[in-house]
Order: structure tokens, then C-alpha cells, then sequence
């Protein structure tokens, strides 16, 4: 009896725990907006150079894998999912260290990130990127604008279409 009560009770807190996983999920209209760019795009740099990107919603429609692609310069990852509430995101960069940063509230049309920490750095002041932010033009254009802190650019921008 007690084995069976004991069982209850553990599969009850399980399905409560799952639940605000799900709603945390489903309650996010900043994921809900990266999910939104699932697909390949197409663009480029302010330094001219062509950029591929590819959105991909993975992890049970908990993440947004983008992959980056410019022209002459070795692939970049960076994964957007929500900790607590907050969209977070992952930049996994070419210079081989791994900056988090969190979200802002945002206005709906842009989403800005800043940096909360990261991995695989010498120090705070080591070459990483700092800041990004994501304006969402229409359903098939966004622009990112990306931030570097200690290291050889200050700023870049993607100017990215929808391949339709």
C-alpha cells in the first residue's frame, strides 16, 4: 500500500513538473518569434561578405539551432532557449569560445541580447561578442547586428532574407 501510495505521488509530481516545463515553453512570445525564422536565409555583411543562415527548431520546441555561414569564415552555432522564463541563447564562435547572454523584455519587433558570461575565455576582458540584436523587418527579412568586446571589430550587420 504504501509502495503504491509512494508511486502516486512521485508520478503527480512528475506531471506538475512536466506541466510548468510545457506552459514555461508555450509562454514565451520571444521563442515563439525565433522559431518563426525556421528555415534557410540568405544575405550579407556590412563588409560585403555573403551569409547563409539556417534556423532550426530542435529539442522538442524547447531550442532555435542557428547555424551562420559567411564567406571565407569557419561555421558558428548558436542555440536560443528559455531558462526560467528568459530567452538565453549560446553563441558557440569561430574564435572558439562559447559567450551567453540573456534577452531584454524587447518591444516585439527586436529582440537584444546581452552578455551574462561564458566559456573558454581567458578573462571578462578576452576577445568575445558582447551584444546582439535581432529586428525581426517582416516575416521574410531580419537584420543582426552583432557586438564584439576586446577584439579586432567593434560591430557587424547581417541583412538576411527568407530563401523562398
Amino acid at each position: 500500500m504504501n509502495t503504491l501510495r509512494g508511486s502516486l505521488i512521485a508520478s503527480c509530481a512528475l506531471a506538475v513538473f512536466v506541466s510548468f516545463l510545457i506552459a514555461d515553453s508555450a509562454a514565451s512570445p520571444q521563442l515563439d518569434k525565433m522559431k518563426s525564422l525556421a528555415g534557410d536565409w540568405t544575405g550579407k555583411s556590412t563588409d560585403g561578405k555573403a551569409i547563409h543562415a539556417n534556423y532550426k527548431v530542435v529539442s522538442g520546441g524547447s531550442a532555435v539551432a542557428e547555424t551562420l555561414v559567411a564567406t571565407g569564415e569557419p561555421d558558428m552555432l548558436t542555440v536560443y532557449h528559455l531558462n526560467g522564463g528568459n530567452l538565453m541563447m549560446t553563441h558557440y564562435c569561430s574564435m572558439g569560445n562559447q559567450p551567453r547572454m540573456k534577452a531584454d523584455a524587447g518591444d516585439g519587433k527586436s529582440i537584444a541580447f546581452h552578455y551574462v558570461d561564458g566559456t573558454n575565455m581567458s578573462g571578462a576582458d578576452a576577445a568575445h561578442m558582447n551584444d546582439l540584436t535581432i529586428t525581426f523587418v517582416d516575416a521574410n527579412h531580419i537584420t543582426q547586428e552583432w557586438a564584439m568586446k576586446g577584439g579586432p571589430m567593434e560591430k557587424v550587420v547581417f541583412n538576411l532574407e527568407r530563401k523562398k
